[in-house]
């Protein structure tokens, strides 16, 4: 009986979490497997009915559009309900629990610990699931004001509020604020296969950082544009790779191997 993970979603052809955690697998030399996934929202719960009697089944990830809707089939043990409000991973605890808790938020804060955006100004684009991680994340940080650009403003301004988070909620065409010191598209926008980001790049200070969470393409046109200004960028891998690596060791007991990130990184562009 081979242990085994997967990653859940609606598309999932585009996921890249099997090459991350089969390559640490491989590297730890692991007997155990990471799938992909197709599972609508109609069989979301038969997904995880089915899952919880497969003793093998050590746990998933999850992407778009599971985020929120996955809540109600896990335990909420740490209760991420009423902090980020929003799961990406499911593990088996030792009593044979299925667990909901959510990594995104450490993966999208580790490329960027070493920056003080303490007291500065933040836009984040879109109002899902990823973007709540990123803002509980910011919420921590005591970065200053946030403009949250998405479709929905009421939407996004409720989510501010539930973050404790000061700032402005506008319509996704708005500019970027050019005081703006930290960009995050906590989107989907700009991912291949879904609308482009409808963002023009302000003349952002030298030390200002553009973050991009999607990583199909890894050169977004977002990322291109900051890079072509001299700005710091972060791209998704970056994200990807670190909110991997916290799953990876709920599902396996054992940390990966990120002194091989360069590797992977290689791995995952090939």
């Amino acid at each position: 009986m081979t242990p085994y993970a997967d990653v859940i979603g609606d598309p999932i052809a585009q996921s890249k979490s099997p090459i991350i955690h089969r390559f640490w697998l491989d590297q730890l030399g692991l007997d155990a497997d990471y799938r992909k996934t197709l599972v609508t929202t109609d069989d979301l719960p038969r997904f995880f009915a089915e899952r919880r009697e497969d003793p093998a089944w050590r746990g998933c990830n999850i992407t778009m559009p599971h985020k929120l809707a996955a809540l109600d089939h896990v335990e909420d043990r740490g209760d991420v309900r009423s902090g980020i409000g929003a799961i990406n991973t499911v593990f088996r605890a030792e009593d044979g629990a299925l667990v909901g808790t959510n990594t995104d938020a450490g993966g999208f804060y580790a490329p960027i610990a070493g920056f003080d955006f303490a007291d500065r100004p933040v836009t984040v684009i879109g109002a899902g699931g990823a973007a709540r991680a990123v803002l509980f994340a910011l919420a921590r940080m005591n970065v200053g004001p946030v403009t949250l650009l998405n479709r929905n403003v009421l939407k996004a301004g409720v989510l501010l509020s539930s973050f404790g988070l000061k700032g402005q909620a506008l319509p996704l065409t708005a500019p970027v604020p050019p005081d703006t010191a930290l960009l995050v598209n906590a989107s989907t926008l700009g991912m291949t296969g879904q609308p482009s980001l409808p963002v023009d790049l302000p003349d952002l200070d030298d030390d200002s950082v553009v973050y991009d969470i999607v990583y199909s393409p890894l050169e977004t046109p977002l990322l291109a544009a900051a890079r072509a200004r001299g700005l710091e960028t972060v791209d998704g891998l970056e994200m990807l790779i670190g909110q991997a690596a916290l799953a990876f060791e709920l599902f396996f007991g054992v940390a990966p191997p990120r002194d091989r990130d360069e590797e992977l990184r290689e791995a995952l562009l090939a």
